[in-house]
């Protein structure tokens, strides 16, 4: 029978470094496929989900809901995610941004309405946004967490997912002007 993370939490907090053994083999591919969503490099990703372990196995005893392992490990995890991409891609991200504008402008001037092309103009859109808004919309539609999820994970209130969620969908909206 297939232990739940809480119970492997409270026999790691108890001494049982085994437990530990099993949640790093059943978290840590997710939490490297999370890290890549948000930076993009496979060897960065990586090193952002040993970081992540670091800090589990250090703060693990504090935790006092062994039920909120994943959400506190994700947030973690995003959290990481999120300051290394600050710091090694600033320049990359101003770069990319001013190319995806450029394409996006030439795209909206395009009257074709193909599948592809609307897919394309819709990922190039996504990719001008605030990267807060972009991990937001991943989170929401592709990996199918609710709002209050949403919170948890990236730790900011249910009313701050909202708006970034909404603001993505107006810029969204206004970049884009489907005729």
């Amino acid at each position: 029978m297939k232990k739940s993370d809480a119970s492997l939490v409270l026999e790691f907090q108890s001494g049982n470094t085994a437990a530990l053994a099993i949640l790093v083999k059943r978290w840590h591919k997710v939490f490297c496929e999370k890290a890549f969503w948000v930076v993009k490099d496979a060897d960065v990703s990586k090193d952002i989900a040993q970081d992540s372990w670091r800090t589990i196995i250090d703060q693990l005893h504090t935790l006092k809901n062994p039920s909120s392992f994943k959400s506190w490990a994700l947030r973690i995890v995003y959290t990481k995610s999120i300051d290394a991409f600050r710091q090694q891609n600033k320049r990359r991200k101003d770069l990319q941004t001013l190319y995806y504008e450029d394409t996006a402008v030439n795209h909206l001037d395009d009257a074709d309405n193909d599948k592809q092309n609307i897919k394309l103009r819709l990922l190039k859109a996504i990719k001008t946004l605030p990267q807060k808004q972009q991990i937001v919309l991943d989170l929401f539609y592709t990996q199918g967490y609710a709002l209050k999820e949403i919170s948890s994970i990236l730790d900011i209130s249910v009313g701050t997912a909202k708006s970034r969620l909404f603001h993505a969908r107006e810029t969204l909206k206004k970049t884009l002007k489907f005729k």
